[in-house]
């Protein structure tokens, strides 16, 4: 397995994108504009380039389960951009998800 720190920034990076893409998409369907929609297009298309690249260099059982971050991207999001109210139980799913997460990496 490959310890090149860049590769897991880029897993990182990768679900930042698809994430993304998702807020975008929330916000077309509240304000109607296309900029928003393409961008979340846009924003999906290079978490999914990046997924491709990734699964190339590191192994498969490292870089499907990274997908799981996205439940971090989400919920970071949807408190700061939505306002949405997180509670405890969010917070300690997410605590458990990351830690699976640490122990594939590791």
């Amino acid at each position: 397995m490959k310890n090149d720190p860049l590769l897991y920034t880029l897993l990182l990076v990768m679900t930042l994108f698809g994430s993304l893409g998702s807020v975008f998409f929330k916000g077309y369907t509240s304000k109607k504009k296309i900029p928003l929609l393409l961008t979340g297009f846009a924003s999906y298309g290079i978490g999914a380039l990046l997924n491709i690249y990734l699964l190339k260099e590191l192994p498969y059982t490292i870089v499907m389960p990274a997908n799981a971050l996205t439940f971090l991207w989400a919920l970071l999001f949807a408190k700061v951009i939505f306002k949405e109210s997180i509670g405890i139980i969010k917070i300690t799913g997410v605590f458990f998800i990351m830690s699976g997460l640490l122990l594939l990496i590791w």
